[in-house]
């Protein structure tokens, strides 16, 4: 739903909510998208949200709310009544269920946990002591399980028959009865095998799986590498512990692309949404990193003054520090961000080290050479500047580009070596490292250059 769109929904929902024609209401929600619906009604004050939530039917009305957003979702648990609530969780997906519970405050999960049956609160209890961000914290138990020993026919059967509350059918895991995974099988290669057939003969026992314990990055690398609908959940003895459907692991990636797109931006991230963080909270997120740059800035200050002798000689050298830096950055900054991105997308890995930083190094000798060029004709044709400076100026870009391009290829690859994200070694920190690193090669060079100690 775009923007005017959705503006002209909320128009029409508050005409209809001032005009006390809520039947009309009733009916166009009928036939909208759940997600649209919890998008406009977010925005609407507690008593005008809770009058239109409960309007909606018990299942539409679970749904909307697994779409809100968590503040939102906390303004609805405080205002319904208990039976209310108990209403919307025997609606819910299990998965669902938790990701509210996971950002709730205690006093709300203790009310939801208050009006779950005991079996639910046994369960919830023990999702709940998964770490954060793990695959246990995300997967849901709304899977459909067979016997290896089961018939075609009987399998059908029994997905006709618990299919309906489960999270898909369209992959069904087979389990013996100890609960060790054994494979899985396809409702497509159930539905075109014989009827007498056994499960254990059609189904696939090359089964890719995640553990409890790993990391939802982990999982969302298995997604995208092997293309599933919904990948199996094992603990330490093989057992299924549940499943994680590609519609979940969307939100994670969502979640990890911001996290990398603010740790490369100097940002540190935040669960929030923008427009729910006071300017305190945002600046908050970013003077650490500010304070940090600016002091490691002071780096280009010392380089400077100890060059003061010919600086003061060749005034026409600080002319083009901007020059320099700027294109050291940028280049540093290229190669940073083209490393992080295949080390996401599991393209290379750290067996790839030295292919990637001697590939980065042949790039620098190519990008240099041609920068190196056209600042050599720029600096002869449009400046007052001697050959020697242009030369100085030409050999100075091309060491910078090189040296910046392997900075950009080596940091990242060694952060992900000492365990630390390399998404932190993207612009602003390369950039800041760089252009000390472009100052020292400029001064250093200039010294040869012009004869000058």
């Amino acid at each position: 739903m775009d923007y005017s769109e959705y503006s002209e929904n909320r128009e029409y929902f508050k005409k209809l909510i001032d005009e006390k024609n809520l039947k009309e209401l009733k009916s166009t929600m009928a036939e909208m998208n759940v997600v649209d619906i919890a998008e406009i009604i977010e925005d609407f004050d507690d008593k005008t949200m809770l009058l239109i939530f409960r309007m909606l039917p018990k299942e539409m009305g679970a749904d909307v709310f697994s779409y809100m957003e968590m503040y939102n979702k906390l303004r609805i648990v405080n205002s319904i009544t208990d039976e209310e609530l108990r209403s919307i969780l025997e609606e819910l997906y299990f998965d669902d269920m938790i990701d509210v519970l996971e950002e709730m405050p205690a006093n709300v999960v203790t009310k939801v946990l208050k009006n779950s049956t005991p079996d639910t609160r046994k369960l919830v209890n023990e999702f709940l002591r998964y770490p954060e961000d793990s695959a246990g914290s995300i997967m849901t138990i709304e899977y459909v399980s067979l016997r290896p020993e089961m018939t075609v026919k009987e399998a059908l059967q029994y997905i006709k028959t618990t299919g309906i509350d489960k999270e898909t059918i369209y992959t069904c895991y087979v389990e013996n009865e100890y609960k060790m995974l054994l494979g899985f099988v396809s409702l497509r290669t159930i539905v075109i095998s014989d009827e007498n057939e056994l499960i254990k003969n059609i189904m696939t026992d090359d089964v890719i799986f995640v553990n409890t314990l790993d990391d939802q990055e982990v999982v969302a690398d298995k997604f995208t590498r092997y293309g599933y609908l919904a990948l199996p959940v094992v603990d330490g003895e093989h057992r299924l512990c549940g499943i994680i459907t590609f519609d979940d692991i969307l939100d994670i990636v969502e979640e990890e692309a911001t996290e990398d797109f603010h740790k490369m931006a100097a940002i540190n991230p935040s669960d929030d949404e923008y427009l729910d963080q006071t300017p305190w909270q945002l600046a908050k997120n970013r003077i650490p990193w500010l304070l940090i740059l600016m002091i490691s800035a002071t780096v280009t200050g010392h380089i400077v003054d100890r060059f003061n002798g010919i600086i003061s000689q060749f005034i026409i050298l600080t002319t083009f520090i901007p020059m320099i830096t700027d294109t050291g950055g940028n280049c540093g900054a290229q190669s940073s961000t083209v490393v992080i991105r295949a080390m996401a997308t599991g393209e290379i890995t750290m067996a790839d080290a030295l292919k990637v930083i001697f590939k980065e190094m042949r790039v620098g000798l190519i990008a240099g050479a041609v920068l190196s060029v056209v600042n050599f004709l720029r600096v002869i044709l449009f400046t007052s500047s001697s050959p020697r400076i242009a030369f100085l100026i030409s050999f100075t870009v091309f060491f910078t580009v090189v040296f910046s391009k392997f900075l950009g290829a080596l940091l990242p690859l060694f952060a992900k070596r000492v365990n630390i994200d390399p998404a932190i070694m993207a612009s602003a920190v390369i950039t800041t490292i760089i252009d000390s690193a472009a100052l020292l090669i400029y001064f250093a060079m200039a010294e040869i250059f012009l004869k000058v100690v």
